[in-house]
């Protein structure tokens, strides 16, 4: 606001009040919850990389509550088309349209058979620029080998070609954890093998739980055996509201944590006070913060 001068009070200035300028829409989340900024604020904007600015870069807030510029625009920058490899060709993410791309777009470099680029990626990059196309090669793989708990399905026992498959599966009641396929990279590697996540034991004699959908009593579990990956709710005692409550347990790569708070019982009490164990008295309303779990020994 414009001073007014006590010695001159009767003097009225000719300048109005001055205004505060609305903050564009797109900076508010930038304006901690701010919706005006008042005379004289400054926005100075920039792009990010691979974005080229079109209006200007700062813009001041007048007193009539207008700013001096409008918000400028990012603009992609843009690159050549980029070029094949020998012996092979581009397959763009999209259709290209015209004599350039644009920043962010890509492609991917293949090999006419059985060579392999020797990277398979391109893009235009944020100077400008295309990247260079690869070279094509020659690229073998190992003859490949086995895993533990498992084996190959189909595969015959030689080197393979880029982009050669070979497919694994594990044996009974052991889970396949990973990509069941793995094949022939460029580097003339294989893409990361599976592993075979073993079975668990439930590691208690007595007491019941509820597995596979079904509450049930340990001695019913037969083969005690669970999956990897599977759930095993045991059941603790509230001793405060003589209660119980259930707490769940994973088996993880044949080890089944057993909760802290589980208490298994003796064979008097299991076998002659079966109905008072946590297992059979009322459910708590409310289950207590989770316990700890202490750990099982692996299958």
């Amino acid at each position: 606001m414009p001073h007014q001068n006590s010695c001159n009070s009767s003097i009225v200035t000719t300048h109005s009040k001055t205004k505060m300028c609305p903050i564009p829409g797109p900076l508010q989340p930038l304006a901690m919850g701010r919706t005006e900024a008042p005379f004289k604020s400054v926005l100075n904007y920039t792009c990010d990389d691979g974005y080229v600015m079109q209006g200007a870069n700062e813009s001041r807030c007048l007193h009539d509550g207008t700013w001096s510029n409008p918000p400028p625009l990012c603009k992609a920058v843009n690159c050549p088309l980029p070029k094949p490899p020998r012996d092979g060709r581009i397959v763009p993410d999209k259709p290209v349209t015209g004599t350039t791309t644009i920043y962010g777009q890509g492609w991917t470099y293949e090999c006419n058979p059985p060579k392999a680029p020797s990277y398979e990626r391109g893009a235009c990059l944020a100077d400008g620029s295309a990247t260079e196309p690869p070279l094509c090669r020659e690229v073998s793989c190992s003859i490949p080998s086995g895993i533990p708990n498992g084996f190959i399905t189909f595969a015959v026992m030689r080197q393979h070609g880029y982009k050669d498959k070979v497919k694994y599966a594990c044996n009974e009641h052991y889970v396949l954890d990973g990509e069941a396929e793995i094949q022939c990279q460029n580097t003339g590697n294989w893409s990361s093998k599976p592993v075979c996540r073993a079975p668990c034991k439930v590691g208690i004699k007595r007491g019941r739980i509820f597995y596979n959908a079904k509450k049930l009593w340990i001695a019913d579990l037969k083969p005690n055996r669970v999956l990897h990956g599977e759930h095993v709710v045991f059941y603790c005692l509230n001793r405060a509201e003589s209660c119980g409550y259930p707490v769940a347990s994973t088996c993880n790569d044949g080890t089944l944590p057993i909760p802290e708070c589980f208490e298994e019982p003796g064979k008097v009490e299991y076998n002659l006070r079966a109905k008072t164990l946590p297992s059979e008295i009322a459910m708590c309303a409310a289950s207590p913060p989770a316990s700890t779990a202490r750990p099982a020994r692996p299958a």
